[in-house]
C-alpha cells in the first residue's frame, strides 16, 4: 500500500498558519487524483473529530471550547465535568481522572474522540478537599489510605510509622500533603484515627468528615452567645403582651429547639383568628456578628440519626429562643384571620411577648383532637382550641387542593439507634392530621408574609418552585403508561399533577407513582426572584416559620422587621445580597438533603447485612438494563435483582415500557410489578443491597 505523502499532523500545521481551500492543501502536498481521495478522507476525519470546520470551501482550525467545571467523580475511574445548572457534563477519562479529586475546580478544554466530546486538564485551578477519609491498607513496605468516597480509585501513601499500631480497615482522617499527579500517587499524613468499623459503628462519623461538616461551634462564636441576655423592661414596653394567649407547640417527641408555637379563636362574626408565634431569632442574632457569620456558613441544622449538628449554638437554639413552655420568650407573630371559606380577610406583623402554655407532641395533639381522657384531663383547656384548629386546617387544605397544591406525601422511615449508633430498627414514620394542621399553618403565615413584603414594595428572599420541564413531564407520562395510565395532553399546571397523584390513590403504584411524579419536579430553590411555588400553586412564597434551624428565615425576618419600622434599603444593593444568600443557601440544603439521605440508607444497609438470606415482598421501582429494583414496603429499603440472576430466560431491555421482556418465554418485569425476593448480600460502604427473585414469582 502506497504511503500518503502527508499526516494529519501536516495538515493541522498547515492550517495554523491560515485558512486553505482543498486544491491548495493538494497543491502544497503535491497529491495526485488518487492522494487527493486520501486528502479528503482524512479532511472528512479531522472534520469528525471536532479538530477542523469548513466554511464557504475553506478548511480552518476548530477554535478551541476551553470550559471550568467542577469534577464529579466515578469510583471506577473515570469522572464527568459539571458545568452548572441546565448544561450537559462532559465526560472525564480515566487518564485525566488519576490527576483529579471529586470536587476539584479546573479548567479544561474539549475534544472529540470516538466522535464524543470529553476533557482535557488545562490547570486545576482549586481543590476540592483538603482532608480525606480513608480506610487503612497495608502492604509487605508500604501503608496505604483508600479513600471511603467517590474517590476510591487513588490510594493515598502514608508515612509506615504512622500506621504501626493500625490494622487492615481502621478508618482514619487523612489531611492530604502531596495531590495526585500522572507521575506521582497521592501522599499524605494521618491526622485523626476514627476507629474500626468491626469495633464501633462510624457510619455518620464518617459522612461528617467525608463532607466536612463542622461539628463544634467556634469559640468565639460560643463565647458571644454567652453574652447574649434580654433587656425585658425595654421589650415588655415596644412589644404587644400576648403572655395570656393561649398558644402552645406541637413538635416531634426528640425535639428540643421549638421554632414555633399556635393559637387560635373564633371571632364573633364566626371567623378563625389564627397566630403564628415564631421565635425571634434575629433579635440575638446580629448582622455580620461571629454567631451570624457561622450560621449563615452552614444554612441549616444538619438531622442525622444519632445527633443533630445545629446552625445556632445551644444557648439560642435550646434555649433563649427555644419556645419552651412557662417561659417567657420573644417572639414574631403573623396574626391571621380567616373566612368560615378560607379566605384571608385580614392579618397584622409584630414583634410580641409570649409565654407556651405546653409542649405536646403530634401524637398526644391527635389524641386530644380524637378524644383521649387521660390526656384531657392532662390538658383540658387545648381540647377546644386543637378541634378549632382542625376546622380550619380543613378549610385551608380544601381551598389549596381547589388552587391545585399538590400533595406528594412520600411515607418516610425513621432509623432507631443505640447508644453506640447501632441500628436497631427502620420504622415509618407516621405523618398525620396534627403534622398537618401544624404544616397548614406555617404555609398561611409563610405566604402572608411574603404577601405583605411584596405589598410594601420590600424585596424578599422567596422560596420558589419552578415549572417542570416539558421533556420531564413527556418522560413521566411514558412512564405511567406502563402502569396503565394515558393522558391526551400534557399540561404544565399543578392541578394536572394532583390529578395523576390522586387517580393512584389506594393502589399498590401509589408510593411510586408520587416519587416519580415528585422527581419529574424542578427543585425549590431561594430567590429575592419571586417566581411562584408551583407544587403548592401559591402566587409568592417565603421561609418564615423556622430561624432555628435555617438561615434562610432569619433573613426575612430581619427584612419584615425593616419593612415594619419604615427603615429606607437600597432595594438593588439587597437584592445583589439576597441573590447571593439564596445561592448558597440552596447549595447548603442540598447538601444537608444529601447528608441526611446517605446516613440513613447506609444504616439502612448495616440493619439488613442481619437479614441475609430472608424474603421480602416488594415492588419493583426502576428497571434498567443490568436488572431492576425493588422497593421492600416494610423497611423502606431499593436493592437491586441483577439480570445475570435471571436465569429462566435471556431478557431484553426494552427503554421505551420501562421493563424487561423474557426472549423466548415472553415473561415481562415492570414498573410496578409485585414480586417476592430475597436478600443475598449488602455493600455496607455503598448502601447497596442485592436481591434474587424467589421461585415461581411473577410475572405475566
Amino acid at each position: 500500500m502506497e504511503k500518503s505523502p502527508f499526516k494529519e499532523e501536516d495538515i493541522i500545521k498547515a492550517l495554523k498558519k491560515k485558512p486553505l481551500k482543498f486544491n491548495e492543501l493538494a497543491k502544497l502536498f503535491s497529491v495526485d487524483k488518487k492522494g487527493k481521495k486520501a486528502l479528503k478522507k482524512t479532511l472528512k476525519k479531522l472534520k469528525k473529530q471536532g479538530l477542523i470546520t469548513v466554511s464557504k470551501g475553506e478548511y480552518r482550525l476548530a477554535e478551541e471550547e476551553v470550559v471550568v467545571g467542577t469534577v464529579i467523580a466515578n469510583p471506577n475511574g473515570f469522572g464527568f465535568l459539571y458545568l452548572g445548572e441546565g448544561k450537559k457534563d462532559i465526560y472525564i477519562p480515566p487518564f485525566e481522572m488519576v490527576k483529579l479529586l471529586h470536587g476539584d475546580t479546573i479548567k479544561a478544554k474539549v475534544v472529540e474522540y470516538k466522535g464524543k466530546k470529553e476533557i482535557r486538564v488545562l490547570k486545576v485551578l482549586k481543590r476540592g478537599k483538603k482532608e480525606i477519609v480513608c480506610s487503612i491498607k497495608k502492604k509487605k513496605n508500604a501503608c496505604y489510605g483508600v479513600p471511603l468516597d467517590e474517590n476510591s480509585f487513588h490510594q493515598v501513601l502514608l508515612p509506615k510509622e504512622a500506621c504501626k499500631n493500625l490494622r487492615d480497615g481502621h478508618v482514619v482522617v487523612v489531611e492530604i500533603t502531596r495531590y495526585p499527579s500522572k507521575h506521582f500517587s497521592m501522599g499524605g499524613r494521618i491526622k485523626q484515627v476514627l476507629g474500626h468499623p468491626e469495633e464501633k459503628n462510624l457510619v455518620v462519623d464518617i459522612l461528617i468528615r467525608r463532607y466536612s461538616l463542622p461539628t463544634e461551634h467556634r469559640p468565639e462564636t460560643l463565647e458571644e452567645a454567652e453574652r447574649l441576655s434580654i433587656d425585658w423592661e425595654k421589650e415588655l414596653r415596644r412589644r404587644k403582651d400576648l403572655r395570656d394567649n393561649l398558644c402552645f407547640t406541637i413538635d416531634p417527641p426528640r425535639a428540643r429547639d421549638f421554632d414555633d408555637a399556635v393559637a387560635i379563636e373564633k371571632t364573633p362574626e364566626g371567623n378563625y383568628r389564627l397566630w403564628a408565634h415564631i421565635a425571634d431569632v434575629s433579635y440575638f442574632v446580629k448582622e455580620g456578628s461571629a454567631i451570624d457569620r457561622e450560621a449563615f456558613e452552614r444554612g441549616f441544622t444538619f438531622y442525622l440519626p444519632d445527633r443533630a449538628l445545629h446552625m445556632l449554638p445551644e444557648r439560642l437554639s435550646a434555649d433563649l429562643c427555644s419556645l419552651k413552655p412557662e417561659e417567657d420568650k420573644l417572639a414574631f407573630t403573623c396574626e391571621m384571620v380567616f373566612s368560615p371559606k378560607g379566605d384571608l380577610l385580614w392579618y397584622d406583623i409584630y414583634e410580641s411577648v409570649i409565654r407556651s402554655k405546653a409542649r405536646l407532641t403530634y401524637d398526644e395533639a391527635l389524641r386530644l383532637i380524637v378524644g383521649d381522657p387521660v390526656l384531657e384531663k392532662r390538658y383540658p383547656h387545648l381540647v377546644e382550641p386543637l378541634r378549632l384548629m382542625e376546622d380550619l386546617y380543613r378549610i385551608l387544605s380544601y381551598r389549596r387542593w381547589e388552587r391545585g397544591s399538590i400533595d406528594f406525601d412520600l411515607p418516610e422511615a425513621e432509623v432507631i439507634v443505640d447508644e453506640y449508633g447501632e441500628p436497631t430498627a427502620i420504622v415509618p414514620y407516621q405523618r398525620h392530621i396534627a403534622h398537618r394542621i401544624i404544616e397548614h399553618f406555617m404555609i398561611s403565615a409563610n405566604e402572608t408574609v411574603a404577601k405583605h413584603l411584596e405589598m410594601v414594595g420590600y424585596p424578599c428572599l422567596y422560596r420558589i418552585h419552578e415549572k417542570p420541564d416539558m421533556k420531564k413531564v413527556e418522560n413521566l407520562l411514558e412512564i405511567l403508561e406502563g402502569l396503565g395510565y394515558k393522558v391526551k395532553k400534557p399540561s404544565l399546571e399543578p392541578k394536572f399533577f394532583q390529578k395523576i397523584i390522586e387517580d393512584f390513590e389506594g393502589r399498590d403504584e401509589e408510593n411510586l407513582v408520587r416519587f416519580l411524579t415528585l422527581r419529574s419536579m424542578m427543585k425549590a430553590r431561594y430567590s429575592p426572584h419571586n417566581l411562584g411555588h408551583f407544587g403548592l400553586a401559591s402566587d409568592g412564597y417565603t421561609h418564615f416559620t423556622s430561624p432555628i434551624r435555617r438561615y434562610a428565615d432569619l433573613v426575612v425576618h430581619r427584612l419584615l422587621k425593616k419593612a415594619i419600622r419604615g427603615e429606607k434599603i437600597d432595594y438593588d444593593k439587597t437584592v445583589e445580597y439576597l441573590e447571593m444568600v439564596g445561592e448558597h443557601l440552596s447549595i447548603q440544603e442540598e447538601l444537608a438533603e444529601d447528608v441526611e439521605r446517605e446516613a440513613i440508607d447506609r444504616l439502612k444497609a448495616r440493619l439488613m447485612k442481619s437479614r441475609i438470606g430472608e424474603e421480602f415482598e416488594g415492588i419493583i421501582t426502576g428497571v434498567a438494563s443490568f436488572g431492576f429494583f425493588v422497593e421492600i414496603k416494610d423497611y423502606l429499603v431499593e436493592g437491586l435483582v441483577s439480570i445475570t440472576s435471571l436465569k429462566d430466560d435471556q431478557y431484553i431491555y426494552d427503554e421505551s415500557a420501562h421493563r424487561l421482556v423474557g426472549y423466548r418465554t415472553g415473561k415481562v418485569y415492570r414498573l410496578g410489578d409485585k414480586v417476592r425476593v430475597k436478600l443475598v448480600s449488602v455493600d455496607e460502604e455503598r448502601a447497596k443491597l442485592d436481591f434474587v427473585l424467589v421461585e415461581d414469582q411473577k410475572p405475566s
